[in-house]
């Protein structure tokens, strides 16, 4: 915008002043943040959308006064820590670890950069925080969500009403997902359900050991399984062919194949986040930032790809459920 002139004949003193450019607000510090994740796919990377907005609101522009070194390791532990160890020599203002490996092995490898962690269902048993939540290193905090398992089951009685067994496809290297089964191995029984896990350690192996569930499941349910995820559409393909129900934990399953899922809202999961990253940037101690549970649901539906799975949604679980066939993917925050 261009400058007043500021002799004008008969101007005052004060009228001069109000003409006058007002100075822009000082700019804060540049800041340099690095995200690793242990693979893509839509919901961690609507998490990242979330981190990077929020801190965008709060004045850390990517390009701007932020700088974002983002590195995802493609479903792979051993790159996972080669990121990490790439990042500590980095010494960025803060690292955020995406997934629980991503996690485990950033905190492994640095003692002294601050360290976020996210998208992760059990912060405990992957040993990032104690029994009291104090997390095991001072330089860590986080969010996560522990979810209870007895949600998810009601909703696949609902669905499924019939159901005596349930197919559990998941990678046995992801904490979160042996957290799961374990819940759904002790709350299982006393609803007269049986579990059968199937092991999917990599995302090549989702289709075979999906399809290796026919004729023993009613339906299959899966948690946010990095490994499962990133290939769910092979997932949900033979789901199809055998007209056998998914059952998932986050919004973008049911975009791309499931019936249903009841998770929290990823991309408000990434500006909570965002909002413990932005605290780090603006100078806190991370020691004051306790880790944070984020717990509430949403249920999301697809008629489409219940028909397809050999099942129909009763009016009552469509009501009050985001119906993604109607739908485009959460770009704001809920109020």
């Amino acid at each position: 915008m261009g400058l007043s002139l500021a002799a004008l004949s008969g101007c005052s003193d004060a009228d001069q002043a109000q003409q006058e450019p007002v100075a822009d607000a000082p700019t804060k510090e540049a800041k340099t943040i690095a995200i690793t994740q242990i693979v893509e796919h839509p919901s961690l990377d609507e998490i990242r959308r979330g981190i990077t907005e929020e801190l965008a609101a709060n004045d850390y522009v990517e390009g701007k006064n932020l700088t974002v070194n983002f590195q995802s390791a493609q479903g792979n532990t051993a790159t996972a820590g080669q990121i990490a160890k790439q990042f500590a020599g980095d010494m960025p203002d803060a690292i955020v670890a995406i997934s629980t490996p991503s996690a485990q092995t950033v905190v492994a490898s640095t003692k002294n950069i601050p360290v976020i962690y996210t998208a992760i269902s059990d912060p405990l048993a992957a040993k990032l925080i104690n029994e009291n939540n104090v997390p095991t290193q001072p330089n860590v905090t986080g969010l996560s969500s522990q979810l209870p398992i007895e949600p998810p089951l009601d909703l696949i009685q609902k669905i499924v009403p019939q159901a005596k067994t349930i197919g559990y496809v998941y990678s046995p290297g992801e904490a979160n997902s042996v957290t799961v089964l374990k819940q759904l191995q002790a709350a299982a029984p006393a609803r007269g359900l049986k579990i059968l896990e199937v092991t999917a350690n990599r995302p090549n192996d989702v289709a075979m050991a999906t399809r290796s569930l026919q004729g023993r499941v009613d339906v299959i349910y899966t948690s946010l399984d990095n490994n499962v995820i990133s290939a769910f559409e092979a997932m949900a393909g033979a789901a199809n062919e055998m007209k056998i129900p998914v059952i998932t934990s986050d919004e973008f399953s049911v975009r791309r194949g499931a019936t249903a899922a009841l998770g929290v809202n990823d991309y408000d999961f990434g500006r909570v986040t965002g909002k413990m990253v932005y605290r780090v940037l603006n100078g806190e101690a991370i020691t004051d930032i306790k880790p944070e549970v984020m717990n509430k649901l949403t249920l999301y539906v697809s008629p489409k790809h219940a028909q397809q799975q050999g099942v129909s949604l009763d009016p009552s679980i469509l009501k009050g459920a985001v119906n993604v066939d109607e739908t485009k993917p959460s770009t704001e925050p809920n109020k």
